[in-house]
């Protein structure tokens, strides 16, 4: 059987435009690659944002090697960055220069839970997650409270909201002009934690647990939630997660 060239030109153009029809939104690198303490719910959070690509129509490539893809050629194919529970010293000085470029470029930021303990003596990376993990009490229930319903993704949240999580306590702020946008009311579960050397009574009346900022010419998004495994299967929680992503890669979302 023969067949014509405009045939096979037909059907280059129709698998183009199809290509063009069916473009997810935007791509999404996943990384979280520990240098110290391994979080399970790594897995229940690989899994939840599968969840969220699918559901929102947006790339994700999961990857924990950062010799193979924290450089710029390979990071100019994303617009924004998740960090889950990612611990430690996870990047090289080469990597660290190659992730700065890449916000440097207008990308984007998202950090969960352990994402504020990594890389404590890289002075760029603290500003742009916006606290550093200090210590937590033991798992609890508390009250989180919304500081702001304009940022997408935080109308699933009630005015006090019961959660139960591992919530931390953080180092104050590395930079000035974070976004907040839940807090915890330390009266409603008990603040306290000795670690033999390390101890604290909580934060005190302003305790952030999620802000955002844009920074160094991109932006940035973090939530200290994230902990458990079962939080990431809490709607709440995962529509607040795709919130950060969203605005995060697209600039888009806030209402004025």
């Amino acid at each position: 059987m023969k067949i014509s060239v405009s045939s096979v030109f037909a059907t280059i153009v129709l698998l183009t435009m199809s290509a063009t029809s069916f473009a997810q939104q935007f791509n999404v690198l996943l990384f979280t690659k520990t240098a110290g303490w391994h979080h399970s719910s790594i897995h229940d959070g690989v899994s939840a944002m599968r969840q969220l690509a699918q559901r929102h129509d947006f790339s994700l490539t999961w990857e924990e090697n950062a010799d193979r893809v924290i450089n710029d050629e390979y990071l100019k194919n994303y617009d924004a960055v998740v960090f889950i529970n990612t611990t430690a010293d996870i990047f090289n000085d080469e990597q660290q220069a190659a992730f700065e470029r890449f916000i440097q470029s207008g990308k984007g930021f998202v950090g969960v839970h352990a994402a504020s303990d990594t890389e404590y003596d890289w002075e760029w990376y603290g500003k742009l997650v916006g606290h550093y993990f200090h210590i937590h009490p033991a798992n609890q229930t508390a009250v989180l409270v919304k500081q702001d319903n304009s940022f997408p993704g935080m109308s699933a949240f009630k005015e006090r909201h019961l959660w139960t999580d591992e919530f931390y306590g953080f180092t104050p702020a590395n930079v000035e002009g974070l976004n907040y946008l839940l807090t915890i009311d330390e009266s409603t579960y008990d603040p306290s934690a000795d670690w033999g050397e390390k101890k604290s009574e909580g934060m005190g009346e302003f305790h952030p647990m999620a802000w955002y900022h844009e920074f160094d010419g991109g932006r940035s998004f973090y939530t200290a939630l994230g902990h458990l495994p079962g939080v990431y299967q809490e709607p709440v929680f995962l529509e607040h997660l795709y919130g950060g992503i969203y605005w995060a890669a697209t600039g888009k979302g806030i209402e004025k």
